[in-house]
């Protein structure tokens, strides 16, 4: 062993023979595989003792999970019940219902449609972070207190009671799986809950795709989109004094792609009028066609904008990221009313053929393109309770159920009500007939509210019990 220097550090250097170097080795390897062999034994034992925890956990809790609900200086602790033979205490759902009473009170008259809290006195938009925190939590107490079995009974009583052979009576929402809120945002979801087969789904798809591609259906989809967009922006700047500078580039976006759809470029002419009734249009200095490629690229800025100011404007962000997808499709395509009325009808038709060919199943841009083109709005359809779907004995009369939560038995809040279950009802039957299935769909509404006044409505066809949620 020797004394050197390797910059201005002393090294020790170690001559060792051949044989003394594979015993320092093996020493080496030795030490190396203990602690490989400690370590896992030391992570076999976490994770044995986490599982310990979890077993003990799920016997003293009854395998179920907590959510803690808050409202200002109120809270409690609730319970979704895993499993529907579960013994729940009666004192919660005393707690839960008094905890549904005052947040029905807190939230009288606001329902939230399409994502966002609107005021159903004059359907404005609220604007208001604790309101919502509110709305959620009301409605996960009332979809746990729905399970108990002084309400299932008092469902079942009010449907035979107020149908009298009007309409088919299932066993419905017993399972908790069937008091699930539920968002429809593609095709696959609507396809899934009628459990319609594949080669079903191809025959929806080929029978959807031509009729929301149309030009008209793609060019009133966007602007009722931006529309909507730079209404909530509007919104969002009265309730706050200095708007993101974010926000302030996007509503300059947003206002650049509307004068872009609105220019005389685009042709808004209407496609049924034959050519001769058409104006020639003006002559002007030739320039460059114009293409969708513009516009996506504006969406690409906005998204950039909005995606840091995401609050209040999340139903939007999403609808954007949705056409999107359809722009990236026809980013190529003209755009322009100078090209002459064969050449626009072209392009026009090049718009519906690729749009219908690339957007597939699960596309959100088809499925906004579908509800836009029954219902004129883009929004994805929300229910509160996604229900089921019932089957008689002889398979061929099914029933379709589904339910909604208000915060008030007002009698408007109860059409609102009762137009947004039959929006979601529609859309399911609507797919349920171009799948071509066996037996007739019957269509089922239930609405919940606090102290209500029992009753059946019948709207456009369809049968809608509203409950009272009581103990």
């Amino acid at each position: 062993m020797c004394l050197t220097k390797c910059g201005n550090d002393p090294v020790f250097v170690v001559n060792l023979s051949q044989e003394k170097m594979k015993d320092l080795q093996f020493i080496v390897s030795g030490v190396q595989f203990q602690r490989r062999r400690w370590k896992i034994i030391i992570q076999e034992s976490e994770n044995r003792l986490f599982m310990a925890y979890k077993h003990v956990r799920n016997l003293l809790h009854g395998q179920k999970y907590r959510n803690t609900i808050g409202n200002g200086g109120m809270k409690m602790s609730t319970s979704r019940y895993i499993c529907s033979q579960q013994h729940v205490p009666a004192e919660w759902y005393e707690k839960a219902f008094s905890h549904i009473v005052k947040l029905s009170q807190l939230l009288k008259n606001v329902d939230s449609i399409d994502g966002r809290l609107v005021d159903i006195d004059d359907y404005s938009t609220v604007v208001d972070e604790r309101m919502e925190q509110r709305m959620h939590n009301f409605k996960s107490l009332a979809r746990s207190f729905l399970g108990s079995p002084l309400m299932q009974k008092a469902v079942k009583k009010n449907m035979a009671s107020l149908a009298s052979g009007k309409c088919t009576l299932p066993d419905c929402f017993r399972k908790p799986n069937e008091r699930e809120p539920m968002t429809v945002n593609s095709l696959t979801v609507v396809c899934n809950f009628l459990n319609i087969s594949a080669q079903q789904r191809k025959e929806v798809r080929f029978t959807v795709c031509p009729q929301v591609t149309q030009h008209q259906i793609w060019m009133g989809a966007l602007e009722e989109t931006l529309n909507g967009l730079k209404s909530e922006m509007e919104t969002l700047d009265h309730h706050c004094y200095l708007p993101s500078k974010g926000r302030m580039m996007g509503q300059q976006i947003v206002q650049s792609c509307l004068n872009f759809l609105a220019d005389k470029a685009v042709i808004s002419c209407d496609p049924d009028s034959t050519s001769w009734m058409r104006p020639k249009p003006a002559r002007i200095p030739e320039s460059p066609s114009r293409k969708w490629e513009e516009v996506l690229e504006m969406f690409n800025h906005l998204l950039k904008c909005l995606r840091a100011n995401e609050a209040g404007l999340h139903l939007y962000v999403s609808k954007l990221e949705a056409m999107k997808e359809g722009l990236s499709q026809i980013k190529d395509v003209l755009v322009d009313g100078k090209i002459g009325y064969k050449e626009a009808r072209h392009q026009q038709s090049l718009v519906q053929k690729k749009l219908g060919k690339t957007l597939g199943h699960s596309s959100r841009c088809l499925f906004t393109l579908l509800v836009y083109y029954l219902y004129g709005s883009i929004g994805d359809i929300e229910v509160d309770v996604c229900g089921g779907l019932y089957g008689s004995k002889g398979g061929d009369i099914f029933c379709l159920y589904m339910g909604r939560i208000l915060t008030s038995d007002d009698e408007k809040m109860v059409q609102s009500g009762v137009k947004q279950l039959d929006r979601a009802l529609g859309l399911f039957k609507f797919i349920w007939e171009t799948a071509k299935m066996k037996g007739v769909l019957e269509l089922q509404g239930h609405l919940w509210c606090v102290e209500a006044e029992e009753r059946l409505i019948k709207y456009r066809g369809n049968v809608f019990f509203v409950h009272k949620i009581s103990i």
